[in-house]
């Protein structure tokens, strides 16, 4: 079986990636697949900076405004539809352009990782969770090297949320989180990806993604999530879990003066982008690009003179014209 050509346009949170992804859908009768777990939420929009609807109206977007902010999303949903997007767009002869900055999101569909099935537990979560606050994260970290040393090798004990999770898969079904992955790798993959990355400074992505808060603030942010809020964002599943929005109901709540909640948007931001960026360095990608001063048309120039790419290009136009 041919395998589908799919552009994978990857970075952290404010590092340009949407740009890049439109020019290249513009210029390359290209659809866009997002990344985002939360732009796939009607009313979520500044916050998570969805396109505008000028730009869905010129590049036809996917999983954007999708369901209600009181229904749950799992990455295993997200596997599902982008993989049955990407299908639908190239069957109608376009290029699928998946854009995003989840890592996991990236490889879910890249390299079709096989996703435990394991029922939520908020107690044993819960119990985990006051383990770390108790005893310490290290203290965490050693259970699950107890269980699966490899997991344990490969995350950093820091990281309790990976932790967590990687403790749950084994309670849950008794097979340990680096078993499943050794399962994934044997996948056939019907997916050929071009995997892009933006590679920014750290320093000089911080500056950016300090500026695009003020610009969301300046832009509405905050009339958006007090009309979140109203509507129940506070108790829902998912949605409620989304950075732009959770730290601001202090301020909402009159328990905390706005700008200290724009201080710690900017600082959970940062801390998000840093997280990106760790996952994303021990990836595999295709063409790295240095974004700094430099226009999306200049980025896809430069795509443009990458002999793989081109490859890339000629193999989808002879794959849609079959």
């Amino acid at each position: 079986m041919n395998k589908i050509p799919l552009l994978v346009i990857a970075g952290p949170t404010a590092s340009g990636k949407s740009a890049l992804a439109f020019k290249c859908a513009k210029k390359l009768c290209g659809e866009l697949i997002s990344g985002d777990s939360m732009q796939i939420y009607k009313g979520m929009d500044i916050g998570t900076a969805k396109p505008t609807k000028a730009e869905q109206a010129e590049v036809k977007h996917h999983l954007v405004d999708v369901i209600e902010i009181s229904e749950g999303y799992s990455s295993g949903d997200f596997k599902d539809a982008a993989k049955s997007a990407a299908r639908e767009i190239f069957s109608r002869g376009k290029l699928p352009i998946l854009v995003g900055g989840s890592g996991l999101y990236v490889e879910l569909v890249v390299n079709d990782f096989s996703l435990p099935e394991i029922s939520s537990s908020d107690k044993l979560r819960d119990e985990l969770y006051g383990i770390a606050r108790e005893k310490g994260n290290e203290y965490l970290h050693s259970m699950l090297g107890e269980i699966d040393p490899e997991s344990a090798e490969a995350i950093h004990f820091n990281n309790v949320k990976r932790v967590v999770r990687a403790i749950e898969v084994y309670r849950g079904t008794g097979v340990t989180m680096s078993e499943w992955n050794r399962r994934s790798k044997m996948n056939e993959n019907e997916f050929e990806p071009y995997c892009v990355y933006l590679d920014w400074d750290r320093e000089k992505l911080y500056s950016r993604i300090n500026e695009r808060v003020d610009e969301f603030v300046k832009n509405g942010l905050l009339d958006e999530a007090r009309t979140l809020y109203e509507n129940g964002l506070e108790s829902t599943p998912t949605a409620s879990k989304a950075i732009g929005y959770k730290e601001l109901l202090p301020y909402l709540k009159g328990a905390c003066e706005l700008d200290e909640c724009i201080d710690a948007l900017k600082q959970s931001t940062r801390n998000l982008a840093k997280r990106q960026v760790t996952y994303f360095t021990r990836m595999r990608f295709d063409k790295k690009l240095d974004p700094d001063k430099r226009s999306s048309d200049e980025l896809f120039e430069e795509l443009l003179a990458d002999e793989g790419f081109s490859e890339f290009i000629r193999n989808f136009n002879n794959e849609s014209k079959a």
